[in-house]
């Protein structure tokens, strides 16, 4: 037996060698300090058992005391009722994770208690977090448990609480996860509330702290023990780990790789990219005949509802994007390679760095699963949203049924039960698979994963060793991992991260120094419940140890900034919460002070996002705002950068303290706003680290062609043979290998040296607008890099008056200056003195939006940004307007607390200002060498920061056409190469462009002819003339040797004239195509600026039309759907829209289905298919007015019922005991079933004379009781179809009642003829039944998805004007955060995709490649009812002005009255149509009114209008109609307008123009 072990009790001691044998050398450290009662400090690797070392000892001493009272031996007291073992989790998951794992060793030992025939202890457990219920709060202080698992937040509240004397007894303290604390202000939080609880107890509680990645050790023992000594029980050795670096690209361009012919995949979809052109597609197959392999399909698109698609079955032709898999995307290849690990092995971790790439990579591996199955998603019934891009994490309705799902997502926006339910089917080995942010990071048990995967280098080193560590996590386990780059350059990421975590070279912790805010908090805290002495208390805070430098001076201003010292009128809004004693020394709390303490305490920042808006005018009819902006985003943006916002580019204009404002900038090179992730950028330690392993891999890079003795023969660049020794040492695989010396070698030949840790390289090159890139390569990280560029951007303005768009990444700084400014010495720009640059930063901070929010931020945490509802955020527009009052007060006092925490925030926290300067005292001392370099195109590298983000749109997400081509088209030709993984690039230049070069071309002269023997010049002059050609085309041209001619061309290529690839599509697929370089460039830049022009907005005409012919609507004979399949697609489309009858069956209808008749809406409403309600109040003489259409399966359709579910009968309240003949029909219906007419009479009759209404008779004024009667119940009946809470099965009902033909009696004040009643009255004819929906209720997120789903499919594109016009419940504003969220999963785009209808808008990406196809599409006329859903005049969209008509004297116009003379006002009612044509408004009438509105002047167009109106007036139902006035001016002279009318059939009358129908 161990030694270590003898310590404990015989039933725990049994328990554990049953169930161990042996302890972890972590355990055999720990215990003997932990008997000792000393505190202890365990570090060991994932897996080694340090929570059982820390807990077990605990669990043992609370048994054996409470075996000991329970014998009363040796007098031994009844311990007191409180909490013994307080255990600190920094996540709540972990938290609940440990508190589950501990009921096994408790398990364990009371049966070791039960079979040694002793009494069975019973120890306690609870779990307090953010997330406990007031109850569980309750009866942890009620029922104190032995064991409290809790977070650093909720200790803090316990402490600040009436809860804290469940406290009073904790005799051990246990800190999991120390390095995810340490660092931070929650752990100088932390701190202070450990402080806290060891003056309440006579006996500080023993301290045990728990981390497998900390470094350095004595920085985490001295935060863990604070004053107090520690023992550090330090495994030795390092974790065992296999960890690969995967490429399954034989080669990697900057944006993806080409498919290893060696190992050959399957080919298959990823779901993600559109916009693949045919040659593309052609280009792949022919590399793959190349090849000897299949070529890769081209997978079809699933049907959606919305988009540019039509619904599934519905008989409309689908416009969809073609798709298909480049050669370019690594990403497919990715998901093939991880889905064969996945089933490969038992259970696996797949970790990512972004909450939307864990979504999707989700959703991609289960398509690809079910394609390997030969299954496909079932999208019968999903809502366009969910397609193969999002994950089923949602819980709504996902793309493959739960038992085909292989893999599910899991990360902070998942809510906590759905969580719960993965983390359990992953313990329980029913889930093969999950792809996790840091969500799974920390020492959470995930049972039995047996391979974790990285994708993309993990965010630091500890991080990736924390994410490792789950594979096999147990005793003597090795973690097994794959780390798969996504670009070459991310493969010294991953390389670097490997060797560090095998070398365990974690980065450093660094406890924050003093933080002032965080004090001023605790102070409140500490003082609010009972008066302290501030002397003690500046003892207990020193105790901690961020504290222990804390100057008594800065101890005191944080004193008298929460008491009331700054008592200025500027601090007049800010009520101090304590008061400080002077006589006594002591800190009292003022009335409030313990509720501001505890609903605004905590330490982690509220932060939000900034609204992004147009400025004044420029957003048209529609909204000002853009989108959202990430305050992070906003930190690192400056006046004039251009960002990408949805799929639109836009410059910034302004940033204030609220909102950033922004103008249109289509086309434009931009960055995309959160450019960091959700990384806080690499540390400075590790880009050393980084940069130091570039250097060592580069010295023994061997070029191609180059020999070597140490190096093996090869034609391509190579590495000697001690570097490929290291590599494979450090886990790349062979196309690993391969991929980064191609990179090292292109960027050495580029720059003349590659970026290291020793070489800062300058690199120069002119963008596709002739302005100056500069890019300063060095590996140091954004931390480092961040001030670094403050520093640059502020000398260039005071030595050049440039304000150059700057910006920095882990990578190095990017510097964009004006053409004008590219001889700018950058080495001197960038080097400074090392004793400056703090002033230098701090200066430029001061000022800046960083500095601002921070401020906000401390502030907050200071207690000066109080809730007033502890259950509701405060919004952030108050906190900053408050915040920006708060600052501006301080900024009157030197040395005010808060603004020397947030400088020192800015300078320590966010920017490391110290690394900063160690960089620059090297670079002064030469050990960093500065070399500059010219380049035509960006190297690799500079190509990685310049480009990486348009390969990450490209692949991981999808974007319009035209966004695409303008991205690519701003590239160098070389760049997109590399980017495309070819040298096709015939996908983005355009047709027409060139066709207009080669004829420009072919208009050249020269002075000069050239000898026919001349062949080198010949063949120059022919490629200064000629768009792409073929050399065959130039030799038949030219009529000169072939031999000779290709020799020429090779010339020319070698010396960079020429370029050879494929340019132009329509010149055969298989033979090379050669383009002068000049040419290119001239098509490039033409293609471009068609490019971005057609990124502008279209015109609202344009959209007009597009949502014409999106909805069906076609001219007489042009209808696109025809036969009940039309009717119930148009049924689908514009359910729940509420129209007159006579409009849905005279315009609505007929204009989108060529044969409609009213058998066919019968056929579907007799069939249950479609199901019509009552829509609002009729007219005097009308049973019903509007009515709307469902399919009977409609999510809508559930909305409707439960919005009318509990509307009132209309017949207003009832007396007790009496019921209204509404009331009994609604109950006769309650069972479920339809009646006939006559059955629903009786039976409503036998209810209602029950409880039967009273009435007041009319002679006598008294109440008597009210008769029964057929009328009485018709009407009852009719208004409960107005309410749409009836409906009947034969829609001749509502035809007959809308149409006034039907009366349920002969009204008794009029004389005139009366329409006598049948013995059956058509009113009651048919089954009448209560509106219901079928399927499963959704839930509201399902309701409102649906919505959205619904729009998109009406009408492509929604946005504020759209969504009023629709009538959306609530307005744009209702459904905002479900466009966000989808846009957030890449399901929509979000731009300024038409003029004049606000800033944001959304739409699916092939929906608007095919809206913008329509500006140059045929027009066709169409007339059509001005209510229709179709039209957007009147509604989104401004009726256009009226024509002018010309001077008219006739007697008419001269005895017409001023009104008469004006034109009629357009309007959107049923009695009226609108003719349109090509999107344009022509002609409006009021057809009672008979007034007609001309708004062209062009003869042809007003005769194609008026025929439109003839052959819909055709259609309406009724006698002639008269036309009185066009514009104000009487139709009854020649001319004009008349001419028109007649030629469609008008005739004159002395009224006007009379169509006799």
């Amino acid at each position: 037996m161990c030694e270590c072990l003898e310590s404990f009790t015989a039933p725990t001691r049994a328990w554990f060698e049953r169930g161990f044998g042996e302890p972890t050398e972590a355990q055999r450290l720990a215990w003997p300090a932990i008997h000792n009662g000393e505190n202890v400090l365990v570090i060991a690797p994932t897996g080694s058992g340090k929570t059982l070392s820390a807990f077990l000892a605990a669990i043992d001493g609370i048994i054996a005391r409470k075996v000991r009272a329970a014998g009363g031996k040796h007098g031994c007291k009844r311990p007191r009722k409180g909490v013994r073992v307080l255990y600190i989790s920094p996540l709540k998951a972990l938290g609940v994770d440990v508190a589950k794992n501990l009921e096994t060793p408790l398990n364990g030992i009371r049966e070791e208690y039960a079979r040694m025939g002793l009494a069975v202890p019973e120890v306690s457990i609870a779990m307090r977090s953010g997330d406990s219920t007031p109850q569980e709060r309750r009866a942890i202080v009620s029922r104190p448990p032995d064991i409290l698992v809790t977070t650093p937040e909720s200790l803090y509240l316990m402490l600040t609480s009436k809860a804290r004397t469940v406290l009073d007894t904790v005799q051990t303290v246990i800190l999991d996860e120390v390095h995810a604390v340490a660092g931070t202000k929650r752990g100088a939080h932390l701190a202070l509330s450990l402080e806290r609880l060891d003056d309440r107890l006579e006996t500080p509680p023993q301290r045990i702290g728990l981390s497998a990645t900390v470094n350095p050790v004595d920085e985490a023992a001295a935060f863990l023990g604070g004053s107090r000594p520690v023992t550090i029980a330090q495994a030795s050795g390092r974790p065992a780990l296999d960890l690969k670096v995967v490429e399954p690209a034989s080669r990697m361009g900057d944006g993806g790789g080409k498919t290893d012919a060696a190992k050959p995949h399957t080919p298959q979809s990823s779901g993600s990219i559109t916009g693949v052109t045919p040659a593309m597609q052609r280009l792949v197959e022919r590399k793959a005949r190349e090849a000897g392999r299949p070529a890769a399909a081209t997978p079809s698109a699933a049907a959606h509802r919305g988009g540019s698609t039509a619904r599934a079955g519905s008989g409309a032709p689908a416009t969809v994007a073609a798709s298909a898999e480049p050669t370019a995307s690594v990403w497919p290849l990715i998901q093939r390679s991880v889905l064969d690990e996945v089933l490969a092995h038992r259970t696996t971790l797949v970790f990512v760095n972004s909450r939307g790439l864990a979504e999707r990579f989700t959703a991609q591996l289960n398509d690809l699963y079910l394609e390997r199955q030969d299954k496909s998603p079932d999208l019968s019934n999903e809502p366009a949203h969910y397609g193969s891009l999002i994950g089923s994490t949602t819980k709504l309705v996902g793309p493959v049924a739960p038992q085909d799902a292989i893999a599910m997502a899991h990360h902070g926006s998942v809510s906590k039960d759905r969580r719960k339910q993965i983390e359990e089917q992953l313990k329980a080995g029913k889930l093969k698979c999950v792809v996790a942010t840091s969500s799974l990071e920390l020492g959470i048990d995930m049972g039995s994963v047996d391979l974790v995967i990285q994708l993309a280098p993990p965010l630091s080193v500890s991080s990736g060793l924390q994410r490792v560590g789950r594979a096999d996590h147990r005793v003597g386990g090795v973690s097994h991992a794959l780390i798969y780059p996504v670009t070459r350059e991310q493969i010294i990421g991953a390389a670097a991260s490997v060797e560090s975590m095998l070398a365990g070279a974690i980065e450093p912790l660094r406890v924050p120094n003093s933080p002032l805010d965080v004090l001023a908090q605790q102070t409140v805290a500490a003082a609010s419940l009972e008066p302290i002495s501030a002397d003690a208390w500046f003892r207990t805070v020193r105790r901690a140890a961020p504290y222990r430098t804390l100057q008594r001076d800065m101890f005191d201003a944080v004193v008298g900034m929460v008491t009331g010292v700054y008592n200025s009128e500027e601090f007049s809004a800010f009520r101090p919460p304590l008061v400080f004693e002077e006589e006594s020394g002591m800190l009292a709390a003022r009335q409030g002070a313990q509720r501001l303490a505890v609903t605004s305490g905590g330490t982690i920042p509220d932060r939000g996002l900034y609204t992004v808006v147009l400025p004044e005018g420029e957003a048209g009819t529609g909204p000002r705002r853009v989108g959202e902006l990430d305050e992070e985003m906003v930190y690192e943006s400056r006046v004039g950068d251009i960002i990408t916002l949805g799929t639109t580019s836009w410059q910034i204009q302004e940033i204030t303290n609220d909102r950033v404002i922004v103008l249109p900038a289509p086309g434009r090179s931009a960055r995309l706003p959160f450019w960091h992730g959700d990384g806080d950028g690499r540390d400075y330690r590790f880009g050393l680290a980084q940069g130091q392993w570039v250097h060592d891999v580069a010295q023994g890079l061997v070029g191609a062609g180059q020999t070597h003795p140490d190096a093996p023969h090869a034609p391509g660049p190579r590495f000697t043979n001690a570097v490929q020794a290291r590599l494979v040492q450090d886990g790349l695989d062979a196309n690993a290998i391969d991929n980064l010396a191609q990179l090292l070698a292109e960027q050495r030949a580029a720059t003349g040296v590659v970026p290291d840790a020793t070489h800062v390289v300058i690199e120069r090159c002119r963008d596709e607008e002739g302005d100056w890139r500069i890019v300063v390569h060095t590996p140091f990280g954004r931390r480092v890099h961040e001030p670094w560029a403050l520093a640059i951007n502020a000398r260039l303005l005071q030595r050049y008056a440039v304000d150059g768009q700057i910006y920095a990444a882990d990578d190095g700084i990017l510097i964009r200056l004006p053409d004008g400014d590219g001889r700018i010495d950058i080495a001197s720009l960038i080097a400074f003195d090392p004793d400056d640059i703090q002033r230098i930063v701090e200066a430029q901070v001061s000022g800046s939006v960083l500095f601002a929010a921070r401020f906000r931020e401390c502030a907050a945490r200071a207690l000066f940004m109080p809730r007033t509802d502890p259950g509701k955020r405060v919004p952030l527009w108050q906190q900053r307007l408050r915040a920006a009052q708060l600052l501006t007060a301080a900024r009157a006092h030197k040395n005010f607390p808060l603004l020397l925490e947030t400088a020192r925030e800015c300078l320590q926290d966010v920017y490391d200002v110290p690394a900063l300067r160690e960089v620059l005292t090297r670079m002064q001392a030469g050990l960093i060498e500065v070399r500059s370099a010219e380049t035509t195109t960006p190297s690799p590298m500079a190509g990685h920061l310049l480009f990486g983000f348009v390969g990450s749109v490209m692949y991981q997400y999808d974007v319009p056409q035209a966004e695409r081509n303008a991205q690519l088209l701003s590239m160098d030709p070389q760049v997109l190469e590399r980017l495309l993984g070819s040298d096709d690039v015939s996908s983005v230049l355009d047709g027409g462009v060139i066709d207009a070069v080669a004829a420009q071309l072919a208009e050249r002269t020269f002075w000069n002819d050239l000898d026919d023997g001349d062949v080198r010049g010949r063949v120059h002059r022919y490629a200064v003339t000629h768009a792409p050609f073929t050399a065959d085309q130039m030799i038949a041209d030219l009529s000169v040797p072939a031999q000779a001619a290709v020799h020429e061309l090779d010339e020319l290529h070698a010396s960079g004239q020429m370029f050879t690839g494929r340019f132009d599509d329509r010149l055969p697929v298989d033979v090379p195509q050669w383009v002068h370089a000049d040419v290119l460039k001239r098509i490039r830049s033409k293609s471009l600026a068609k490019a971005r022009k057609a990124v502008k907005p279209v015109e609202a005409a344009q959209f007009q039309s597009f949502v014409l012919d999106r909805q069906g609507v076609g001219s007489l004979g042009g209808e696109r759907y025809e036969g009940v399949d039309g009717v119930m697609r148009v049924v689908e489309q514009l359910e729940g829209v509420s129209l007159p009858i006579n409009v849905w069956e005279e315009s609505v209808f007929p204009v989108r289905v060529r044969d409609y008749r009213p058998a066919l809406l019968d056929e579907l409403i007799a069939s249950g298919e479609v199901v019509w309600t009552g829509a609002g109040p009729a007219a005097s003489k009308e049973r019903l007015g509007a009515v709307a259409f469902y399919p009977f399966d409609s999510v809508q359709l559930q909305v409707y019922c439960a919005s009318h579910a509990n509307t009132p009968s209309g017949e207003g309240l009832q007396p007790e005991n009496e019921m209204g003949m509404a009331d009994a029909i609604v109950q006769v219906f309650e069972e479920g079933s339809a009646y006939a007419a006559n059955q629903l009479e009786q039976r409503a009759r036998a209810i209602w004379e029950q409880h039967p209404e009273s009435m007041i008779d009319p002679a006598t004024g008294e109440l008597v009781a009210a008769g029964w009667s057929t009328a009485a119940f018709e009407d009852a009946l009719w208004g409960l179809v107005r309410e749409g809470r009836i409906t009947n099965s034969a829609f001749a009902v509502a035809r007959a009642a809308a149409s006034g033909t039907v009366s349920a009696r002969m009204p008794s004040s009029s004389r005139r003829r009366a329409r006598v009643r049948i013995a059956q009255p058509v009113a009651l004819t048919g089954l009448w039944s209560l509106v219901t929906a079928a399927g499963e209720p959704c839930t509201p997120e399902e309701r409102a998805i649906d919505l959205v789903d619904m729009l998109l499919d009406r009408y492509g594109v929604l946005c504020q004007p759209i969504a009023e016009q629709a009538g959306v419940p609530g307005g744009f504003s209702a459904i905002y955060p479900v466009l966000k969220r989808m846009e957030e999963q890449g399901v929509l785009a979000r731009g300024m995709f038409v003029r004049g209808f606000g800033a944001a808008q959304f739409a699916q990406r092939e929906t608007v490649d095919v809206l913008r196809e329509y500006a140059n599409g045929q027009s066709s006329t169409v007339a059509l009812d001005a209510t229709d859903p179709a039209n957007l005049y009147g509604a989104a969209m401004a009726w256009p002005d009226p024509a002018g008509m010309g001077d008219t004297h006739d007697d008419a116009s001269a005895s017409a009255s001023a009104e008469e003379r004006s034109p009629a006002k357009p309007i959107r009612r049923a009695d009226a149509c609108t003719v349109i044509r090509g999107g344009e408004a022509l002609l409006y009438i009021g057809v009672k009114s008979g007034r007609l509105v001309m708004f062209t002047s062009v003869e042809a167009l007003q005769e194609q209008a008026c025929k439109a109106l003839a052959d819909m007036l055709h259609r309406h139902m009724g006698g002639s109609v008269t036309i009185k006035d066009c514009n104000g001016v009487p139709l009854t002279q020649r001319g004009g307008v008349t001419v028109a009318l007649r030629a469609a059939g008008f005739a004159p009358s002395p009224q006007g123009m009379k169509l006799y129908r």
